[in-house]
């Protein structure tokens, strides 16, 4: 199976360089998953003509909104586009509330609209295994203060590995996950189209 990884944004939360905020689309024959939605994420999936559609599910590292903020845009994309299958979304404890706590502020009133998709959440536990969508993903813990605990994530789809620090430092003593981090953070902010 092809697996296919592209990056929709790769910026930070203000738009430096003028790259959009973190989301990444990873695809193959079992379905498609967001890895981080931020708030410009479905900006960037139109612009690139990934169809929000065809995401079975998002992966959220941490819950600043640059990385989930872009949730309840694609929840409500997903409504107004007549979706009916379920979108599931993945993150830090916590995530359900956040992104119903965003979604209300931005669009009051919009929890209450019942829609012809459900829309589930499961909390990623750190260390553990869990089956999201068509992916398998590990949460491991990193320093990154953001009202959860924040995670890198280490995502096994068919025999591809992907391993995304999120947002985190890395000191002295860097773990192989931060020393990956460094080699993945590059490539993040090297795209030939200023992404």
């Amino acid at each position: 199976m092809t697996v296919a990884l592209r990056f929709v944004g790769s910026g930070d939360a203000f738009g430096s360089g003028g790259r959009l905020q973190t989301c990444m689309h990873l695809s193959g024959g079992d379905g498609a998953v967001l890895i981080d939605c931020g708030t410009s994420s479905l900006i960037g999936m139109k612009r690139d003509r990934v169809d929000p559609g065809e995401v079975d599910a998002v992966l959220v590292s941490h819950l600043h909104v640059d990385h989930f903020g872009g949730v309840p845009f694609l929840i409500l994309d997903a409504q107004f586009s007549r979706r009916t299958r379920p979108l599931l979304i993945a993150g830090p404890p916590g995530v359900r509330d956040r992104v119903e706590a965003v979604m209300e502020l931005f669009f009051p009133g919009s929890l209450a609209v019942q829609r012809k998709f459900s829309v589930e959440f499961v909390e990623l536990e750190p260390r553990a295994l869990t089956r999201v969508g068509p992916t398998s993903v590990t949460a491991f813990p990193v320093v990154h203060p953001s009202g959860a605990p924040p995670h890198a994530l280490r995502v096994e789809y068919g025999d591809r590995i992907i391993a995304y620090s999120g947002d985190t430092r890395s000191g002295r003593r860097a773990s192989s996950r931060q020393r990956a981090r460094r080699i993945s953070s590059c490539a993040r902010h090297t795209r030939s189209t200023g992404r």
